[in-house]
């Protein structure tokens, strides 16, 4: 029976390796997020996943012990992956889990608070914001971009921009189901003294794929969104916990050339106080707006003038109101806007429009999380990497259409979270995070570098280098994981010198050491192992 295993693995193994292919981002051919792919399964429910890593778990383990002949699985959802972090380098099973996306146990008593909900890996947040809307509810300030899903969100950590609420996704998790590195699923329950909770708060994905998720929901409410313009020095010499701590989320654009910021910040409003129905543009446009924002940009790979262009005609758009009428489709030319809790908070895409990467317009992206109390110096050090390069004579600007994206997180402990606390790093991270997310164009001519690409690869480096700080787990390149490595806590084969800190407390702030135990216990052969999980240590 075991020679049978092992002439099985052996033939998936050439099967695999002469079938091999890319897997993309939902950028498209030209952008994998994983190069090893040996075929991509359509899961239909949660037994089926369960079974796809059953296989390859079963043909792993009669294979050779060398790593490289251990099978990969690997879920993916909708959108959000940047990048070739997604698996690792190994041959990869890819499952889908778009179609299973059942939403069920919805509870939320007449007059009561708050409620629960179960959902399935491939739920997005649209899906689920429409089920809740028609019963009166939703998940609060625990969200994101509407294409995300929940599965994919609460394993990379994703968040809201909030410092007064809780905003991470995974904050309003009680417990999820996984699907070990046997096949055999597991439930975790909410508990922030468990290491399987703190790990699987924001796992990357490696113990496994997030079956089901049990959310917090909340009665629905109609919000407000406002937005003021900012002079540069207003912000970088400003206070800019006070800008974000009173809204229940809140953000900034930065606009490097102008030199201005755009401050937008949304707040609740009783569900009777307007019939205005809000619903924002997050990422949609006409085919026409595309193929001109691509030509302007194209052209911007050689001209400084086509993005100083670019940036000027985005701010211009940015200042109005993204948002539709949604009864009517009509645009709202005026701010603030109202409407109901996530079509305000998110929105989508419009329904004349598609998503810009429809038509080619792609993004390179950059984002870092630094502590609160370091965020102006943190600013003003980007402002004079733009103004070092000013000094040569070359003007930098944004390429994206909404500027820089300045967010802002609530402190959430778990391990591997970008506004996680009690680190080695010696910084203060109990006040929240300030992250800087840097998208830029991406030229679809010549060789796709950027007007004096040097320029992005010295902002990332001297912030890595000069400030304590962490990663987004999918904004980044492998590059950028390797040398922020340093940043975060040393895992089990790096020691730890802090003087005056007890053993205790060195082995509490330990958290990828922590995190490497309960991966080694929920996927003892790495079946679920990507590039950022060795570039951590975990392997």
């Amino acid at each position: 029976m075991r020679s049978l295993q092992r002439l099985v693995a052996a033939a998936l193994a050439t099967t695999q390796a002469a079938a091999a292919f890319e897997y993309n981002t939902f950028d498209g051919p030209g952008f994998p997020s994983c190069y090893n792919v040996s075929r991509v399964h359509d899961a239909t429910s949660v037994a089926d996943m369960a079974a796809v890593v059953k296989e390859v778990a079963a043909a792993s383990s009669s294979s050779s012990s060398n790593s490289s002949a251990v099978g990969r699985v690997r879920a993916a959802g909708k959108g959000h992956m940047w990048y070739d972090t997604q698996c690792s380098d190994a041959w990869t099973v890819i499952v889908r889990t778009e179609q299973v996306a059942a939403i069920s146990d919805f509870e939320l008593a007449e007059g009561a608070d708050q409620g629960t909900v179960w959902v399935e890996a491939g739920t997005t947040f649209f899906q689920l914001a429409d089920y809740l809307h028609e019963r009166g509810a939703s998940v609060g300030y625990t969200l994101t971009n509407w294409n995300i899903s929940f599965g994919g969100s609460v394993a990379m950590g994703a968040h809201r921009s909030s410092i007064r609420e809780d905003s991470m996704v995974a904050a309003g998790v009680l417990a999820m189901d996984i699907i070990d590195g046997m096949g055999e699923v597991r439930r975790v329950v909410r508990d922030e003294g468990d290491d399987e909770w703190l790990a699987a708060s924001t796992s990357l994905g490696l113990l496994g794929i997030i079956a089901r998720v049990q959310l917090q929901v909340y009665p629905d409410t109609k919000v407000y969104a406002k937005q003021a313009t900012l002079d540069e020095k207003d912000v970088l010499d400003g206070d800019i916990y006070g800008m974000i701590a009173p809204y229940a989320t809140a953000n900034l654009w930065w606009w490097p050339y102008k030199r201005k910021f755009h401050h937008r910040y949304y707040n609740p409003v009783p569900a009777n106080s307007t019939p205005q129905e809000g619903f924002q543009n997050t990422f949609s446009v006409t085919e026409l707006e595309a193929i001109a924002a691509r030509t302007m940009l194209d052209s911007g790979k050689y001209l400084a003038t086509s993005n100083m262009l670019a940036e000027e005609i985005f701010f211009g758009l940015w200042s109005k109101p993204n948002f539709r009428e949604k009864t009517t489709n009509e645009e709202i030319e005026e701010w603030p806007v109202y409407g109901w809790n996530y079509d305000v908070l998110i929105g989508g895409l419009y329904p004349d429009q598609k998503a810009e990467w429809d038509y080619g317009l792609a993004g390179y992206t950059m984002e870092l999380a630094f502590p609160m109390p370091l965020a102006n110096k943190m600013l003003k050090r980007v402002r004079e990497l733009f103004d070092d390069e000013l000094k040569k004579g070359i003007i930098m600007t944004s390429t994206y259409r909404s500027g820089i994206n300045i967010k802002f997180g609530k402190a959430y402990y778990d391990f591997l979270g970008q506004v996680t606390y009690n680190t080695t790093d010696g910084a203060d991270w109990t006040k929240g995070a300030i992250m800087f997310d840097f998208p830029s164009f991406r030229p679809t001519i010549g060789d796709h570098k950027r007007f004096n690409e040097p320029f992005y690869h010295k902002v990332a480096n001297t912030l890595i280098d000069e400030f304590p700080c962490r990663p987004h787990w999918t904004k980044n390149t492998r590059e950028v994981f390797t040398r922020s490595v340093k940043n975060l806590d040393p895992n089990v084969s790096v020691p730890v010198r802090l003087t005056g800190v007890s053993l205790l407390t060195r082995c509490i702030m330990q958290h990828l050491r922590r995190f490497k135990a309960v991966r080694e216990r929920f996927d003892p052969q790495g079946i679920y192992r990507n590039v950022i999980g060795e570039i951590l240590g975990f392997y």
